[in-house]
């Protein structure tokens, strides 16, 4: 009995045993991690002024992307509020900073758990929630939060309609310029995400979690507590966001009620669904469809119709049109189709 056990636990997954090129999987994703790294170590190098700050927006909202994709990728609920975890993440560290004169690096974590609290507390009520209802909940919270971060009796800490500034940190390295300090900055919490939500995953906790996205009622008649690890995973998913909200303060220099309507929830779901429910590394990828998905539009619209103010409407046509067709070819987002190739040229 022991040695069948044995046997059993210490089986080899055939997945790993795949090649590409005579080159196993593993090997493959250990050559991706790398060169990644060493791409995104040389980027900031590269490229100056105004690309450097893109970039690191990009990793912000990667890092948004990764905290709704944790609850909705592998947990099964669907969120269109997660524009609010990101503004209390991003009012946090602004009157930390502002009013308290606190050093920007200490109110990431605070943010977080204060997110990671607020996401607890709402994933309690919405346990009776489910599908298109938990969407219209979590709805109702992203159109209030603007409207919240303009109550006259909370201009004393949010700033009002004003909003609040949030000085640019000075580089500690000499051979940085602030710019590129806070790329860098951006890149470590970012990496350091990566690493805690693939962990998380592969554990026991995701497990679980991804068992209660696919069967509820199997989950539960297993053992599983669906109501404390769809709790669990709201206020993780709030975390994430919530710090991703504290970093994109300190990049932008500047919060405001404006910032965070219902809209940047939409740019959440859509950098999540053209990367790939259900991936870690997608969220990069999403990341840069929310940063330079508009950006392209401008600039074929431009290159089409010149600088012509009357043809503005005509960028979110052509976006919608990219959306279209991304969605179209890739319904399974960049991830799928990644291993969709795999599947087509491993043996």
């Amino acid at each position: 009995m022991t040695v069948e056990k044995m046997s059993v636990g210490n089986r080899i997954d055939p997945a790993t045993k795949l090649k590409i090129m005579n080159i196993e999987l593993p090997q493959w994703r250990a050559f991706m991690i790398v060169a990644g790294l060493a791409l995104a170590v040389i980027l900031p190098f590269i490229v100056e002024g105004f690309s450097v700050f893109q970039l690191t927006q990009v990793m912000v909202y990667a890092i948004a992307v990764l905290g709704l994709n944790l609850l909705t990728g592998f947990n099964g609920q669907f969120s269109l509020g997660h524009s609010a975890f990101y503004a209390l993440g991003a009012y946090t560290t602004a009157i930390m900073i502002d009013q308290y004169e606190i050093t920007y690096y200490w109110t990431i974590i605070p943010a977080g758990i204060i997110c990671f609290v607020g996401g607890f507390l709402f994933g309690l009520p919405a346990l009776r929630l489910d599908g298109l209802y938990l969407a219209l909940a979590t709805f109702a919270l992203a159109v209030a939060t603007p409207q919240l971060l303009r109550y006259e009796h909370f201009e004393g800490f949010t700033g009002g309609v004003q909003g609040l500034d949030v000085f640019k940190p000075d580089s500690p390295v000499e051979f940085l310029n602030a710019d590129q300090w806070l790329y860098f900055f951006v890149l470590f919490s970012g990496i350091l995400l990566i690493i805690g939500a693939w962990n998380l995953v592969r554990g026991r906790t995701g497990r679980a979690m991804i068992a209660i996205r696919d069967n509820p009622i199997a989950a539960r008649s297993m053992g599983i507590n669906t109501a404390a690890y769809k709790s669990l995973t709201f206020g993780v998913s709030g975390f994430y966001t919530g710090i991703a909200g504290a970093l994109g303060a300190i990049v932008a220099e500047f919060v405001a009620p404006d910032s965070f309507t219902f809209f940047l929830s939409v740019w959440f779901l859509v950098g999540m669904v053209v990367g790939g429910l259900a991936s870690i590394p997608a969220a990069i990828m999403g990341g840069f469809f929310i940063v330079y998905g508009q950006n392209f539009s401008e600039e074929v619209v431009i290159n089409l119709f010149g600088d012509d103010p009357s043809k503005k409407a005509l960028i979110w046509v052509f976006y919608g049109a990219i959306l279209i067709f991304t969605v179209y070819v890739v319904p399974n987002g960049v991830a799928g189709l990644v291993r969709r190739w795999v599947a087509r040229f491993a043996r």
